[in-house]
């Protein structure tokens, strides 16, 4: 959703005249580099518990970030006015904290971008907004959520569906006269059911993620939404805790990329390699994967949880390819990144708001399809396990040990699907677990979810993967 330049400038009451006198005091201390981010959020959520609205409300976020850049040093501070005073008062600390003289800059982009944003490249259009429409007019989906789905399963006990939602314009200038705008929406339905069947009770929880609109909320998201929460509570009820042990694993298409989010993509973004505390950081142009894998980063699916037109430094969002053919050709770059390797920045520069200074961030992460079917990697396993949803993951950036626990899977035995299998955890290290891929299916798919990073900052992305066969990781079980 992109607006016009004039009512960004009317929204923040600032024009490229105060922008850049703003950027010159920020500089007025010795910095190098300064760029502004200038924020104004909707946020709206409605909650429906058993029927009745436990909770609901709406707020407003506004602000601008100046960020000053000397040498290894920044200078950030935030202000929650833009009245000139504010601003300005803003500025000089930020430069007071960045203070140490530095005569180049290496922090622009090598191109600079100053060509204005384009509605029709936009990324996230919308066709009903977000704040115009009163928040009762939510219910009625909620409501019709609810019943789908204790029409669907008679042991349901408890229904709790939540709907958030935010309208973010954004502004961004900085000392390369770059000026860039945007607005993002997002809406999320996450859903969860509590299943009783005699003196045994599971829980599921399923969610929808978009930038988009209210026009999300249809009844094909009804559907969507009800049928992924009672798919599979059989086998829930059915399921037991195995054996553990070191076996072959196969991670299930979609939900099961958060293990590649997690034990793969964080030790990709630049900072923790440029810092030296990654376990890829001596990586750069090597195998670390078998021939044929790619893996991306990718800020450029329309809708998507993880879409930008730009990121939170005004870089064009693009898609990144990280690992190409096996070998790992880019790591994930904000400007500072960037500038320390010599290399364009990606695109992932990216903040949870303008309280924060931007960090290198994933967007939407996966890998793309092979040539493999998924029953062929199941049936070349003796014994094994099948996994499709993944939570609670723990990585160690610097050793790229990672651990899982495991919601819902499979024994294989003998190359088939047998036991349901639950309360595991998958233990392993991501370069080894790289490197062992025995196949990767021709079913990739992007998981919709809520998904949601957590990095000294929260922010929106997505994941993906298709159906992946590993040669061997440790299952912790009985």
């Amino acid at each position: 959703m992109i607006e016009s330049k004039s009512y960004y400038f009317n929204t923040f009451h600032v024009d490229e005249a105060t922008l850049e006198r703003l950027i010159q005091e920020a500089l007025h201390g010795g910095g190098s580099y300064a760029d502004l981010y200038f924020e104004n959020t909707t946020y709206g959520n409605l909650l429906l518990r058993d029927g009745a609205v436990t909770s609901g409300g709406n707020h407003i976020d506004f602000g601008v970030g100046v960020r000053v850049l000397s040498g290894e040093k920044t200078g950030y501070a935030y202000s929650e006015s833009t009245a000139w005073a504010d601003m300005l008062s803003c500025a000089r600390a930020a430069a007071l904290i960045a203070e140490s003289p530095s005569e180049v800059s290496p922090y622009g982009s090598k191109v600079p971008s100053r060509g204005e944003p384009n509605p029709a490249a936009d990324r996230y259009p919308v066709k009903e907004n977000w704040r115009v429409l009163p928040m009762a007019s939510y219910l009625p989906f909620l409501q019709k959520l609810e019943a789908e789905v204790k029409r669907r399963d008679a042991r349901v006990e408890k229904v709790m569906a939540n709907l958030a939602f935010q309208l973010s314009d954004i502004l961004m200038y900085n000392s390369s006269r770059e000026l860039k705008w945007d607005s993002r929406p997002m809406g999320s339905v996450s859903l969860t059911v509590v299943f009783r069947q005699g003196q045994q009770v599971e829980n599921k929880s399923t969610s929808r993620s978009f930038r988009c609109g209210a026009e999300m909320l249809s009844g094909s998201l009804i559907e969507a939404l009800a049928s992924d929460v009672v798919k599979g509570i059989d086998e829930r009820f059915a399921a037991k805790r195995p054996k553990g042990g070191q076996m072959s694993v196969v991670m299930g298409a979609g939900a099961s990329g958060i293990l590649l989010h997690e034990a793969m993509g964080h030790a990709f973004e630049a900072d923790f390699n440029r810092k030296g505390t990654s376990i890829f950081a001596d990586k750069m142009g090597r195998q670390i994967c078998p021939k044929g894998i790619q893996i991306i980063d990718d800020g450029t699916l329309t809708g998507n949880r993880g879409a930008l037109n730009y990121d939170d430094e005004g870089i064009p969002g693009q898609k990144t390819y990280m690992v190409e053919d096996g070998v790992l050709t880019s790591y994930l770059h904000d400007r500072i990144s960037a500038a320390h390797y010599g290399v364009r920045p990606t695109g992932n520069g990216r903040r949870e708001s303008f309280r924060y200074a931007p960090l290198p961030r994933m967007r939407a992460t996966y890998m793309e399809s092979g040539e493999a079917k998924a029953e062929d990697l199941i049936s070349a396993c003796k014994k094994g396990i099948y996994v499709d949803e993944f939570s609670n993951g723990q990585v160690q950036i610097g050793e790229g040990d990672f651990t899982f626990y495991v919601k819902s899977g499979f024994l294989i035995e003998d190359g088939r699907l047998t036991q349901p299998v639950k309360d595991i955890n998958i233990i392993g290290n991501g370069p080894e677990a790289l490197s062992d891929i025995r196949g990767v299916a021709g079913d990739l798919a992007i998981d919709p979810g809520a998904w949601t990073c957590g990095k000294e900052q929260s922010v929106p992305v997505s994941c993906g993967i298709p159906t992946v066969l590993i040669g061997g990781l440790t299952v912790g079980g009985e």
